[in-house]
């Protein structure tokens, strides 16, 4: 059990190097990730920001020959100590994809399904509704819940997923690229959620959209690549002085479309 010792923030990222076999995917990438906060991860397709932010909640382990050199610190312990069970950082540490991916199951299944195999013997259908109005999501299905999930249009999926997610409490909320497959208006009720679970959650955010992190991000780290192709942190800060006065003219080049 990784146990709570640094309050002000939630990872602490140290010299991290990650490799998937011989080819360093990132190199020595130092970050702080504040609590209750919405930090976005940018930069052109490749640099690794969707590995790095797998390497929050340890899914890279499932890919063979991943490896992870440096420290990264949940909660001011090392998130890759021996003692640490990756199954239980992933239950601590949510996740919402890119893409929908809601189980073949009904609403209500979808959002049980965690607490179910986690062990909880409560009252269920509690923990349902409350995360379904988290995700601001009850309204629209209280009434259909024994429906199929595939039932429902792609933004309600998307927050199908992000109630699943927060249906096992967790302390932390990974989403990678989750308005990608989304038309404006379900990504505007995205962002709106996602503003919103901010005052509860540390919130680590992939896009490629730059109005998306402008509009809602509290930090901003901006990654390219090298020659090598490995992804390195160029800068990173409060959102609105990464936007509006960039230190590196390199991520300047990138937020105005100069670049990537």
């Amino acid at each position: 059990m990784v146990q709570a010792t640094a309050p002000s923030e939630v990872f602490h990222v140290r010299d991290l190097n990650f490799y998937y076999g011989m080819f360093r995917a990132l190199r020595g990438i130092n970050l702080a990730i504040p609590r209750q906060r919405i930090f976005a991860l940018i930069g052109p397709s490749g640099c690794g920001k969707s590995t790095l932010l797998r390497c929050f909640n340890r899914m890279n382990d499932l890919i063979p020959g991943a490896r992870v050199e440096g420290e990264v610190l949940f909660n001011g312990a090392d998130l890759y100590a021996p003692e640490v069970d990756p199954a239980e950082i992933r239950y601590r540490i949510g996740m919402v994809f890119q893409k929908p991916n809601p189980f073949p199951k009904s609403i209500f299944d979808n959002v049980a399904f965690g607490p179910r195999i986690n062990g909880y013997t409560g009252d269920i259908a509690e923990v349902v509704e409350r995360a379904l109005r988290r995700a601001a999501l009850w309204d629209e299905v209280k009434d259909r819940l024994k429906q199929s999930a595939y039932a429902l249009s792609g933004g309600q999926q998307q927050r199908l997923c992000i109630a699943r997610a927060l249906a096992v409490e967790p302390e932390v909320i990974l989403m990678d690229e989750p308005c990608s497959a989304l038309d404006p208006a379900a990504t505007l009720a995205i962002e709106d959620l996602i503003r919103e679970l901010s005052k509860e959650y540390a919130i680590v955010l992939v896009t490629h959209n730059m109005q998306q992190a402008a509009r809602v991000s509290d930090r901003t780290a901006f990654l390219m690549m090298d020659e090598s192709r490995s992804g390195f942190l160029v800068e990173e800060g409060e959102t609105e002085e990464i936007f509006a006065n960039p230190h590196d003219k390199r991520t300047e080049a990138y937020i105005t479309g100069r670049y990537g």
